[in-house]
């Protein structure tokens, strides 16, 4: 584990005006890539063992964390984040925690994966943070209740050791580990507050559950698709195209800044594995004065870098669910999908299964990783 920004000590109390204009952060290198502990994709934080004065629940709170100064009800401060008791010691004598007090919360992720950074962050927690973090890992099939992950034959290996934290700020960690993960067991020690938890890594789906399927989205975010790369990010990200469900408002897909040039903006996708694509869906829900004017799709298959068009430009219509089968199915690895000229798309769908290649090698990783 390497911390790639350090900030510890207290924030200054809030002053007034923008609470985030002394917020402490830095530029993370893995913030591309999925937020295992999305709540899109079914992640919650399913048990903590003190959440006095704020609920564990807010951790994966898609926005980020609000201020309101006068904010207050019977138990003290309402914060937007997790917050805990003050912890006090055995007795007059001994008034402080010992150094194994801690409390803890467990997070299912949303999608099994291989974790490549984690960010605590702590905002507007100025003095009532907590002095140190730890996270734990854990692989567990099925749906484990917390009695169950509390076990003692549960396995659980160390992500993010016992490291000082700041306040009001984002502490982020870069994590090594190369293993599948399920869910995870994040500590502070001993006592305080966490506004939110990101965890960000590869989506590394159960192989037998992609085989029972027979035909599913190649390219879902859930079942370990990804965007390699986009022409635009500038209004929302591209991996909302591949974001489960339907899109329920604008932001909530991908749009473009107004392009003021002959050019077109696009999406690269990374599939699962090498699959064969027999249909398409473009949906443009809630983009309705900025949706894509044209759509076209192109595929490419392993390391070639020869690109074949699949869908020929089409027309799109706004706030419409476009639905193509294809002549013939496709074989790749990879897709593009161009807009013309700029605007945007809600979500991307590609039905279809994997090559026996493709699933060979799904499940030669699936061992590798542990599951």
């Amino acid at each position: 584990m390497t911390a790639t920004a350090r900030f510890t000590g207290d924030a200054n109390p809030y002053g007034g005006g923008d609470p985030y204009a002394d917020y402490r952060t830095a530029d993370f290198p893995f913030t591309d890539l999925v937020d295992l502990a999305d709540r899109r994709l079914g992640a919650g934080v399913i048990a903590a063992n003190d959440e006095f004065f704020a609920e564990r629940e807010n951790l994966l709170k898609p926005e980020p964390a609000e201020f309101d100064p006068e904010r207050f009800g019977h138990k003290g401060k309402i914060m937007d984040g997790w917050e805990t008791r003050r912890r006090r010691g055995a007795s007059a004598v001994r008034p402080h925690p010992t150094d194994e007090d801690h409390d803890w919360a467990l997070v299912r992720l949303g999608a099994p994966g291989v974790v490549r950074g984690i960010i605590v962050d702590t905002a507007h927690f100025r003095g009532n943070y907590p002095q140190a973090v730890s996270v734990e890992a854990a692989c567990v099939p099925g749906s484990p209740s917390p009695g169950e992950l509390l076990a003692p034959s549960v396995k659980w290996t160390t992500l993010v050791p016992r490291t000082a934290v700041g306040g009001h700020a984002a502490n982020g960690f870069v994590v090594a580990a190369g293993q599948r993960v399920t869910h995870l067991r994040v500590n502070q020690h001993p006592d305080g507050g966490i506004a939110r938890l990101r965890v960000y890594g590869e989506v590394a789906p159960d192989p037998a559950w992609l085989a029972a399927l027979g035909t599913f989205d190649l390219v879902a975010l859930e079942n370990g698709g990804m965007v390699e790369d986009a022409s635009d990010r500038f209004y929302s990200p591209a991996t909302n195209t591949i974001q489960p469900g339907r899109s329920r408002k604008m932001d909530d897909g991908w749009e473009t800044r107004r392009r003021r040039d002959k050019g077109n903006d696009w999406i690269r996708y990374r599939l699962v594995e090498q699959a064969e694509i027999r249909a398409v869906e473009i949906d443009t829900a809630y983009l309705k004065g900025n949706s894509a004017g044209w759509a076209s799709l192109s595929a490419c298959d392993g390391q070639s870098t020869e690109w074949t068009e699949v869908l020929p430009r089409t027309r799109l219509q706004p706030d419409t669910n476009h639905r193509f089968v294809l002549p013939e199915a496709v074989r790749a690895t990879h897709i593009r999908v161009d807009i013309f000229p700029d605007g945007g798309i809600s979500r991307l769908r590609l039905f279809g299964s994997p090559t026996k290649e493709g699933a060979t090698r799904l499940a030669a990783r699936h061992r590798e990783l542990g599951g």
